[in-house]
C-alpha cells in the first residue's frame, strides 16, 4: 500500500511516498482495518515531522508514518457497524509507539476510536474533524462551567478554536473569541457574542475586559498564550490550555489545566451528526492527493489559512 513517511527529521522535503505491506488484523486482534478515502493535516503532524517532540517519541524514530485524523470504509466489520460502513476517527499512533499514522492507504483501528459518518457528510469534511473537535469538546468538559458562564476561547481563528466557539455556545455559554482580525464576523455567525481581535497582551486584555467587565469564568486558550491572558479571569476561575508546554502559573484561585485529545467513539459520533445536520460547521482550506503531503505541510506552515487541509487517498 502507499504510506507518507517521515525519512528524517526537517522540513516538508523528508516526506517521502513508499509502498509498505497492509495491515495485517491477525497480527493486533480486536482491531480492524479501515481503508482511507482522507486523512487530515494537523498541526502537529508537522512538529513531529520537524523533530520538535523527537525526545517525547523516544525510541519511536524515523521512518515513520504520520497522521491522526481519518475517513474512510470499513474493510473489516467492528461492533455495530458492518463491513463497508463510512467511518472517521483518529489514531493515537504516537501513544500507541506504532509509527503507523493516517497518511496511508489502511490503518489498523481499535473500534474505540471510529465513528459511523453520516451520509451527508463527505470524506474530506469527515477527515477535518476527529482530533480537533474531540480537543474542543474535551476542553469544555475539563472548564466544568455551569450554563451560562462567559468562556474565553483564544485561536478562534483555528480548526480546534472554531469548534470550541460552536460547542460553547451550544452549550449555553456567553462566548468571547480571539481571532483573526479577517474571521470576526465569521467568528460571530458561529456563536461568539463577543469578538476580540489578535494583537498586543495589553489590547487583548482591554478588549476582553470591554466584553466582560467583571472578567470571564473561563478560558480555553488554543493560541497558547498562557500568562498574559491571566488578568482576565476572575478569582476562582479556570483555565485549561491545549498543551502542557503553555499552562500559566495559577493564582487567585484559578483552577489551571491543559487537555489532550481523546478517542471516544460515542462523542465523536455526537460530533459527526451536528455536522450532518448543520449544527456544527466544519472548514477544508484546501485538497491535495497523498502523495502531496509535502505540499499541504508547507501550505500550513505558510500561516493563517481558516479551515483544514486534507489529503486524498
Amino acid at each position: 500500500m502507499r504510506v507518507v513517511e517521515v525519512t528524517a527529521y526537517g522540513g516538508p522535503e523528508v516526506l517521502r511516498s513508499v509502498r509498505r505491506p497492509e495491515p495485517d488484523p491477525a497480527d493486533a486482534p480486536g482491531r480492524v482495518r479501515v481503508r482511507l478515502r482522507a486523512a487530515g493535516v494537523n498541526q502537529a503532524d508537522l512538529k513531529i515531522r520537524s523533530g520538535r517532540y523527537a525526545a517525547a517519541l523516544g525510541a519511536l524514530a524515523p521512518p515513520f508514518v504520520l497522521g491522526y485524523d481519518f475517513a474512510g470504509t470499513l474493510v473489516d466489520p467492528a461492533p455495530g457497524l458492518p463491513e463497508g460502513t463510512r467511518v472517521a476517527g483518529f489514531v493515537p499512533w504516537v501513544e500507541e509507539g506504532t509509527g503507523a499514522g493516517t497518511y496511508a492507504e489502511t490503518v489498523l483501528v481499535d473500534p474505540e476510536w471510529l465513528a459511523p459518518v453520516p451520509d451527508e457528510v463527505d470524506f474530506t469534511a469527515a477527515a477535518s474533524l476527529p482530533l480537533s473537535a474531540l480537543t474542543a469538546a474535551q476542553a469544555l468538559d475539563l472548564m466544568a462551567l455551569p450554563e451560562g458562564s462567559t468562556v474565553l476561547v483564544t485561536g478562534a481563528s483555528g480548526v480546534v478554536g472554531r469548534f470550541a466557539v460552536q460547542l460553547a455556545a451550544r452549550a449555553g455559554h456567553r462566548v468571547i473569541a480571539l481571532g483573526h482580525a479577517d474571521d470576526l464576523h465569521e467568528l460571530r455567525l458561529l456563536g461568539a457574542d463577543a469578538v476580540v481581535p489578535r494583537g498586543a497582551s495589553e489590547d487583548v486584555i482591554a478588549g476582553v475586559l470591554g466584553a466582560a467587565p467583571d472578567r470571564v469564568d473561563g478560558v480555553f486558550d488554543a493560541a497558547l498564550i498562557a500568562d498574559p491572558l491571566l488578568p482576565a479571569v476572575k478569582d476562582g476561575g479556570v483555565f485549561v490550555s491545549a498543551s502542557g508546554e503553555r499552562v500559566p502559573v495559577a493564582e487567585r484561585d484559578i483552577r489551571v489545566d491543559a487537555v489532550t485529545g481523546r478517542p471516544d467513539a460515542a462523542r465523536l459520533k455526537e460530533l459527526l451528526e451536528l455536522v450532518g445536520a448543520g449544527a456544527l460547521a466544519t472548514r477544508v482550506a484546501d485538497v491535495l492527493p497523498l502523495e502531496n503531503a509535502a505540499e499541504a505541510h508547507r501550505r500550513v506552515e505558510a500561516g493563517h489559512r481558516p479551515g483544514r487541509i486534507v489529503l486524498m487517498i
